[in-house]
């Protein structure tokens, strides 16, 4: 397999290089703009969408990309109420597919993390669901919403110990998409007492301060949750601009803030560790099984620190005088206002709102869309504060995020890079791929072809970091480009590589020898091969569905120039497989806008 799949990669690297450099004469003097709509101005965001490709960018942004029933059906009932439905969808949850495993037949019964994988693309790609026939999902925001706070709460299989427990990761998971759309603050809850982030960030056992012993309580998580999950390393405005004090930034906190969180963090351990096992727990550390992977943490009081004062974060109506916890209540109790400190902190809103847009719409928001998206965190308009709910509808329907790309702030600078795994889950989804089992096998680890997997990241920091800049014209112009982070060259070789070979080789009628296995996902390009003897419908097709419209005219025309040079080969197949691999390979596609 691997020699076929290397020689492939050969053959792909120096055809794509080839078609590439055909197109140059032909793009010379051509104007790559895409053409703008013109809109009238009396109409509101909310009152749409009007066009099939208003309502294709939508779903690329609040989802995992439009099929033709997603745009037929926005169309038909508008945004609000399409937010409506998602909001009241069922939750699609990864734990219940892994439960089911272990009932199937040997050899089709073990649950790792390549299961967990599984579950993940037929939540999030919208596949049936083996585990609970005929189900299908459908709850499609709040599956990318969650995808977006995974790359902010991160925890990873990477860890040494979360590598072996799937069933703890995909409780993680289940976690997100069940806070996707609730409070911020229980959010916050959740994740800190969650084992899997109890392990990867080494709080779970964390002990008062024993001067005997040596022992002082684990900073680890107490840095984290202050850094990468709420509230970052300098004082914020509204607008997600950093607070400057004599032409300089202020930190949001110091060290002995960081020793303080980590003193309220003692005395945590899996529910149901015997209390004598405490800090190592030992009898349920390899045992994946056990529910106490998948519940929250519990306190143990005699691990708890109760003899210090602990320092916290201070600001403006801090409700602790001058953020110090005095010593002398037990481990939920502390953990309560330590959490409230920190979620009442002014740079929640910016920090947490600027990150979910910068995932869903535009790497470089203007500092007026932050601050409108942050003041609906502070209220949601009814007094509530952290309303995740309100925080998504209000980065969605934003006159930026609609209208950006045509100058509501700044069309050169808008837009993101598209994250290279979710090229593939994109493709799935127009494809309406199925297996003749039911099941799943991806074949090879994602993370080694794009980059990136779900819940798969190196390290805390994600995939990428928000403030990444490519060095040169993006870094020289002060924006920044989180996604090219991981735009490494072994990536920009590997990932339209392994795009190649699944969308060449893994078809409905394949005879690909890998293509015959039962678990194999195979595409169904029927819809496309009706329209590839009229090159110029289907490259309209996809120009709809991957680009929301957005094509240029030059490059419009180089596909054609291309299909139509291509015999319609097997029954349309030849062209649509090609279609495929050049739109999502293009510069423009992978620049969503």
């Amino acid at each position: 397999m691997a020699m076929l799949r290397s020689a492939a990669r050969l053959r792909v690297v120096l055809w794509a290089a080839l078609s590439c450099c055909a197109g140059v004469a032909v793009a010379q003097g051509v104007d790559r703009r895409a053409d703008e709509m013109l809109r009238n101005g009396f109409e509101s965001i909310a009152a749409g969408p009007f066009t099939d490709t208003e309502a294709a960018r939508f779903l690329a942004q609040a989802t995992y990309g439009p099929t033709l029933d997603d745009i037929a059906h926005l169309r038909s009932i508008g945004y609000d109420a399409w937010f409506d439905e998602q909001f009241a969808a069922p939750p699609s949850y990864e734990q219940p597919f892994l439960d089911w495993v272990p009932t199937q037949p040997p050899g089709q019964s073990g649950v790792y993390q390549q299961q967990r994988l599984e579950a993940w693309l037929i939540n999030s790609v919208g596949l049936y669901d083996p585990s609970n026939p005929p189900r299908v999902p459908g709850d499609d925001l709040r599956q990318r919403v969650a995808m977006a706070l995974s790359e902010i709460f991160v925890v990873s299989d990477r860890n040494a110990t979360l590598t072996l427990q799937a069933w703890s990761v995909a409780s993680w998971y289940d976690m997100l998409v069940r806070n996707a759309f609730g409070s911020y603050r229980t959010l916050l809850e959740d994740a800190t007492k969650h084992p899997a982030m109890g392990v990867y960030l080494s709080m779970y056992g964390n002990r008062k301060p024993d001067a005997t012993l040596n022992i002082r309580p684990d900073e680890n998580y107490a840095r984290e949750i202050l850094q990468l999950f709420s509230i970052g390393l300098y004082q914020l405005n509204l607008d997600g601009t950093r607070a400057l004090v004599g032409g300089q930034p202020v930190a949001t906190y110091q060290q002995p803030t960081v020793r303080g969180f980590a003193h309220v963090f003692t005395g945590w351990h899996f529910n149901g560790c015997p209390a004598a096992s405490y800090p190592t727990c030992a009898t349920r550390w390899y045992d994946p099984d056990s529910a106490s992977w998948r519940q929250p943490m519990i306190a143990f009081e005699a691990y708890h620190d109760t003899t210090t004062d602990k320092q916290l974060l201070v600001y403006d109506n801090v409700a602790l005088p001058n953020g110090l916890l005095v010593h002398g209540g037990n481990a939920q109790a502390e953990l309560t206002q330590a959490l409230d400190n920190i979620f009442a902190h002014p740079n929640v809103g910016p920090f947490v709102s600027k990150q979910l847009i910068q995932r869903l719409v535009t790497s470089n928001p203007s500092p007026a869309y932050v601050a409108r998206v942050a003041a609906k965190f502070n209220d949601n308009g009814q007094g509530a504060r952290g309303d995740l709910k309100a925080v998504v509808k209000a980065i969605l329907l934003d006159t930026e995020a609609r209208y950006g790309h045509l100058g509501a702030y700044d069309a050169r600078h808008f837009g993101r890079l598209r994250e290279p795994f979710l090229k593939l889950v994109q493709l799935w989804r127009i494809t309406a791929p199925r297996s003749t089992n039911g099941r799943i096998n991806l074949s090879a680890d994602p993370a080694e072809e794009y980059g990136q997997a779900p819940l798969r990241s190196p390290s805390v920091f994600n995939f990428f970091r928000p403030d990444f800049a490519q060095p040169g014209e993006v870094r020289d112009l002060g924006l920044v480009s989180p996604e090219f982070q991981i735009a490494t060259d072994t990536m920009l070789v590997s990932t339209p590589n392994d795009l190649h070979w699944r969308i060449f080789y893994f078809y409905v009628g394949s005879t690909y020898s890998y293509a015959l296995e039962p678990d194999a996902l195979l595409m169904d390009y029927a819809p496309y091969n009706a329209l590839a003897a009229t090159p110029a419908a289907l490259v309209d097709r996809l120009n709809l569905l991957l680009m929301s419209g957005q094509m240029s005219p030059f490059m419009r025309q180089t596909l054609m120039t291309r299909l139509t040079a291509l015999p319609n080969g097997n029954g349309g197949r030849d062209r649509v497989q090609h279609a495929l691999f050049l739109v999502l390979n293009s510069p423009e596609y992978s620049i969503q806008k």
